[in-house]
């Protein structure tokens, strides 16, 4: 397996119109789509207007996005990232100028957004494959289904440790109350 090349803002790459351009934040992957000369298209929480990523808690849980076109170095900021279209062997990229038409009709539009079912690398996906696929979804809904279990096994065992000490406490009562009685 090759070695990923990482970039920053400082140290772009070269990366060609139509590419997926992965951000390594500190605790997740924000994707945007290489245009050209600079410029990426991506989207960024409606509540926050213009900053370049989904940065905060609340804009993660945010249900709507808007579409911006900005300079690559702009979303970067002091993250690195890498050129990344990783789904080549699974799907055929659309036509390089087709993608750009597409991500240029959308700049500015405010579109719906989800973590899982529909996020920043669904919207990229889309306008290169055709295809809204997100790997990232599938490792937070893997990470939420683990989870889920944990917690659903720390309730079990909080629920027979309730019922151990119930049981425990009603037979410190009786030997007591018996203990009156002789």
């Amino acid at each position: 397996m090759a070695a990923i090349k990482g970039f920053s803002a400082s140290n772009p790459g070269d990366p060609q119109p139509g590419d997926l351009i992965e951000i390594f934040r500190p605790a997740y992957q924000h994707w945007a789509l290489y245009l050209g000369d600079g410029y990426v298209i991506n989207v960024t929480p409606l509540e926050e207007g213009p900053p370049a990523t989904f940065a905060s808690a609340k804009s993660v849980f945010s249900r709507k996005a808007r579409v911006r076109m900005q300079l690559l170095k702009d979303v970067v900021g002091n993250d690195t990232y890498h050129i990344n279209n990783k789904y080549d062997g699974t799907y055929d990229p659309l036509p390089v100028e087709e993608i750009i038409r597409r991500a240029e009709y959308l700049v500015d539009q405010e579109v719906s957004y989800d973590l899982l079912g529909n996020n920043c690398e669904h919207f990229v996906t889309l306008l290169r494959y055709g295809e809204a696929v997100s790997d990232q979804a599938s490792s937070v809904s893997l990470c939420f289904a683990s989870l889920l279990q944990a917690n659903r096994a720390i309730g079990a065992i909080g629920l027979v440790t309730a019922a151990a000490g119930a049981f425990s406490l009603l037979g410190l009562l009786r030997s007591r109350s018996r203990e009156r009685q002789y």
